[in-house]
């Protein structure tokens, strides 16, 4: 069973930034999607951006320009940099790598952590 550690998260300031941090116990070359969501209160979960093995990146329109996926395949880690960030960016992320294990295509999921951003 593959685990996702998440860790970042936290309280800021609008204008302020963060670094979201993703780390998966399964190497890099397996995952072919590595993706970032977030749930506001009273809100559905929905789509931050996301990273390809190919190392493209795409992004939900709210946040392209402001947020930056990157990914470290030497600590199987995904990130997210949110900069600048304003109180609409508050809720909880998660990070979902879609991989392959054997002839399975799974996806697992983050714990999911806080993101808070006061005016």
């Amino acid at each position: 069973q593959v685990q996702l550690v998440e860790s970042g998260g936290g309280s800021v300031q609008a204008g302020g930034s963060l670094r979201l941090s993703c780390r998966g116990s399964i190497s890099l070359g397996a995952i072919h999607d590595m993706a970032w969501y977030r749930q506001a209160p009273g809100r559905q979960r929905e789509f931050v951006g996301a990273i390809n093995r190919g190392g493209l990146t795409r992004y939900a329109s709210a946040v392209r320009g402001r947020f930056i996926i990157t990914r470290d395949s030497d600590r199987n880690t995904a990130y997210l940099q949110m900069n600048p960030m304003n109180p609409d960016d508050t809720g909880v992320y998660y990070c979902k790598f879609e991989y392959t294990l054997g002839d399975d295509e799974l996806t697992t999921w983050g714990q999911g952590t806080q993101v808070t951003v006061s005016s």
